[in-house]
């Protein structure tokens, strides 16, 4: 079901001009799952990470608004390493990596040395409390030198 939400979310995006506003609950009754389903498909495949930008008001005339955030090279990057911040995860380090790659903002040999040494094999000398710091900054300053556009 999540599959077949986030495909109409994207069709609505790509009909759209990358922006769509959608009443969670109307989704939910046209999609026929409970509106719990439909957050979670927003909140786990339309983050910022992964190039989105969303937006909800609440109240009887309620929304949620999606925007898929299209920049170029260098504001991408640096939209990038300040929504990083002082820790991060493995998975959502390369899930910005593969995002910007799929973008052509970063060449692919440059995206492949940033998941290696963004991965936990290269910080296993590490505490596992101390990873996700050290990741950060790693990827900030690979980010900052590796870009496709400089």
């Amino acid at each position: 079901m999540s599959e077949q939400v986030a495909r109409y979310i994207m069709e609505m995006l790509d009909s759209a001009d990358g922006t769509a506003e959608i009443r969670r609950n109307e989704l939910a009754d046209q999609m026929g799952c409970v509106p719990s389903q439909i957050n979670y498909v927003i909140t786990s495949r339309f983050t910022p990470e992964q190039g989105y930008l969303v937006e909800s008001r609440r109240g009887g005339g309620g929304y949620i608004r999606i925007t898929r955030v299209r920049l170029s090279g260098p504001s991408a990057v640096m939209h990038v390493v300040n929504s990083i911040g002082d820790r991060l995860e493995a998975g959502t380090a390369r899930m910005l990596i593969v995002n910007l790659t799929d973008q052509g903002i970063l060449a692919a040999g440059a995206a492949e040395l940033m998941l290696a040494a963004c991965g936990d094999g290269a910080l296993k000398a590490l505490p596992i409390e101390y990873r996700d710091v050290a990741r950060a900054g790693i990827l900030k300053q690979m980010l900052i030198k590796c870009t496709v556009s400089q």
